[in-house]
């Protein structure tokens, strides 16, 4: 566990101090939960929680204080209040990465015996593998999201190659563009983590112990390399994000794409011609021969140690992660469900015409971040490192040494503080 420094302490606290205008100290009364939360452009989250709010029957209230849309923002505002033994924050929309930082930190109530049964029925394995730490649960998985491979039906027909290496190769044989996330931020850590987990290898085998298997790890990067060097890949490849992979996707310049489900709506309303053509696919495979582990996404809820209502926001928890409003959130921002029955539902169904069982056989293989690591902030820094530009990723070799060397460097810092 993380020691508690008392000059740290001292410094979190005073920092503390000149947060309520970041977010506000919203005490509210004695049945009031304070629910820090990014301010989730659909809407859904909130018109749940109102509902709940509604159901308890004035048990409690449901107040949002908003955190900044940026992850890094969100994170750094929760570091800091939770530092300082913050008793405002009560429930916690948490990024999935943050599980193992925030439960090592003691600053995450274990989820209890009573709520860990209905948080966990149904829903995914390897989304059940983010709200735990050290194989106890912490935190309660509210949605999911994933990457799929978006393609160009007129281009490549109803069946679009397998792997990165056939993808290429078409790309390459009509001149047009394959889109990922390579500049250097999680984006990035994102493709590298689901490479090296299709190609057979992991980051890490334990929250302090790396893993990169030579082998595995070299053919994830030697793919990674031939795409940013092949003529498939776009201009500014080492700058790319979601937004970026869409325009272009949208501009229809591009072959194929991997990206989150938003991209679909996107294409419906800015570039309808490319959306009649855009069909979705499982994440590609690194080889043949191997089962893909796309990426995973989405926010769980945590409670916070410090809370003085900890019974009412389990409580209200249980509300809001039932199936009905899932769906709700899923109705109104778009994102997946974490029970797998959902998506035999027809209202998720319409919500991903044509790709909900591709959306869920994407979540079922998908493989989490190495977010286990109490280190998590620290690993994915490493990783961004060793890894951008990865346009310079020609040699396999001595890009193994450097992603190895900065891997080892980051699981050895504690993080956080």
């Amino acid at each position: 566990m993380l020691s508690r420094i008392s000059a740290v302490a001292v410094l979190l606290a005073l920092a503390a101090i000149g947060l309520g205008a970041c977010g506000g100290d919203s005490g509210g009364g004695s049945n009031t939960l304070n629910f820090y939360i990014f301010n989730e452009p659909g809407g859904g989250p909130q018109k749940v929680a109102d509902q709940c709010s509604k159901d308890s029957g004035g048990r409690y209230e449901i107040e949002f204080t908003f955190l900044p849309n940026q992850a890094d923002a969100q994170r750094e505002q929760l570091v800091r209040r939770l530092g300082a033994e913050d008793d405002s924050i009560d429930l916690m929309g948490l990024d999935i990465i943050w599980t193992g930082e925030f439960a090592n930190a003691e600053w995450l109530e274990p989820v209890p015996s009573e709520v860990e049964g209905p948080a966990s029925s149904m829903v995914f394995e390897s989304v059940l593998e983010t709200a735990k730490f050290e194989d106890r649960m912490y935190t309660v998985p509210i949605w999911s999201n994933t990457q799929l491979l978006w393609y160009r039906k007129d281009k490549v027909g109803d069946q679009p190659p397998q792997t990165w290496d056939q993808m290429i190769e078409a790309a390459e044989r009509e001149n047009l563009k394959i889109h990922v996330q390579a500049n250097r931020y999680e984006g990035l850590v994102v493709w590298v983590n689901a490479m090296i987990l299709s190609a057979g290898g992991e980051i890490v085998s334990g929250p302090t112990e790396v893993s990169l298997e030579e082998a595995p790890t070299k053919r994830a990067l030697e793919v990674m390399g031939k795409l940013a060097t092949s003529s498939a890949a776009p201009t500014a490849i080492d700058t790319s994000n979601e937004d970026s992979a869409r325009l272009g996707f949208e501009s229809g310049d591009s072959m194929f794409m991997v990206n989150y489900p938003f991209v679909y709506a996107s294409a419906k309303e800015n570039a309808p011609k490319i959306f009649e053509q855009m069909g979705a696919a499982v994440y590609p495979r690194v080889d043949a021969d191997k089962e893909s582990k796309p990426p995973l996404g989405g926010i769980n809820i945590g409670v916070s140690r410090f809370s003085e209502k900890k019974d009412l926001a389990w409580e209200a928890i249980r509300c809001m992660i039932k199936a009905e409003n899932q769906i709700t959130i899923a109705e109104m921002g778009g994102l997946p469900p974490v029970r797998t029955d959902l998506y035999d539902e027809e209202a998720v169904k319409k919500i991903y015409p044509g790709f909900a069982d591709v959306l869920r056989q994407s979540i079922e293989q998908a493989g989490p971040r190495p977010s286990e690591s109490p280190a998590y902030t620290d690993l994915s820094l490493g990783i961004q490192r060793g890894v951008h530009p990865v346009t310079e990723l020609t040699d396999p070799d001595a890009a193994y040494d450097r992603l190895r060397d900065y891997v080892e460097q980051a699981v050895k810092r504690e993080g956080l503080l």
